[in-house]
């Protein structure tokens, strides 16, 4: 549903925004539209940080720069990461004392934890061609607010634990979401030649979220906690811009 989703929201700008008209981009500022894959590293912050180490999120993106160098557009991502802290009290309620799970089977429980979440964002703001080799390159000051979701995925590969299987692992999976704003600060290289575009920056989010579970199985009680968590990351953005250069003059003697 996620992919089918960002998918929508790229074709939707697309069609909007794709007229492809000849431009100079090295001798003046232009519009045009840009489509963009991006990956980030992140570092969590705040509530987040007592669950989650690092994680990364990849995605992709629709932004339209105008003549005045303003920047809006909109980005989904996916989140991931592989370091899930105390991992032993997560499942405390139905382990051994030893911290194991028994499954079906009569034996240990092969049980695997990692973060899963994504987030999506509409985004302003502006470039400032400093230290560029075009107008359209510099310095970019972005500010955004959207959506955010993110949990701890619970796995049993054979599906032996009915204890986690289903609908019950939900009670133990820390789902949380809501409201979050981002900000960042980075350089956009768009080419003379159009052969390479990208972008590298830093990143904050700020994110006010509510736990969706009716109910955490640890304390048989529902969490109405709101937990306020920050990811501080470095971004990289694989720029494709939607331009046509304006053809080189021949000369036929």
């Amino acid at each position: 549903m996620y992919r089918k989703s960002l998918l929508s929201i790229i074709l939707f700008f697309l069609g909007v925004f794709s007229t492809f008209s000849q431009v100079s981009i090295r001798d003046s500022v232009i519009s045009t539209s840009l489509v963009y894959a991006t990956y980030s590293l992140q570092f969590p912050g705040g509530d987040l940080a007592k669950i989650f180490g690092n994680n990364s999120s990849i995605g992709g993106g629709f932004m339209y720069k105008t003549k005045k160098n303003w920047i809006f557009g909109a980005e989904g991502n996916y989140l991931f990461g592989g370091t899930v802290k105390n991992q032993d009290s997560i499942l405390s309620k139905i382990s051994t004392k030893d911290g194991f799970v028994i499954d079906a089977n009569g034996y240990f429980a092969d049980i695997l934890f990692s973060e899963r979440g994504y987030s999506f964002f509409a985004k302003f703001g502006k470039l400032f061609p400093v230290l560029s080799p075009n107008p359209n390159s510099g310095i970019t000051v972005l500010a955004g607010a959207g959506y955010i979701e993110d949990k701890i995925r619970i796995h049993n590969p054979a599906n032996t634990a009915p204890q986690v299987y289903g609908d019950y692992k939900k009670g133990y999976d820390r789902l949380n979401s809501g409201f979050a704003v981002t900000g960042s600060i980075g350089y956009l290289y768009m080419s003379n030649t159009r052969l390479l575009n990208m972008y590298l920056g830093f990143e904050f989010t700020q994110s006010w979220t509510t736990y969706r579970r009716e109910r955490d199985f640890n304390t048989g009680m529902k969490d109405t906690s709101k937990p306020s968590t920050q990811f501080y990351g470095i971004k990289f953005k694989w720029i494709i811009p939607l331009y046509k250069r304006t053809p080189k003059e021949y000369y036929i003697y």
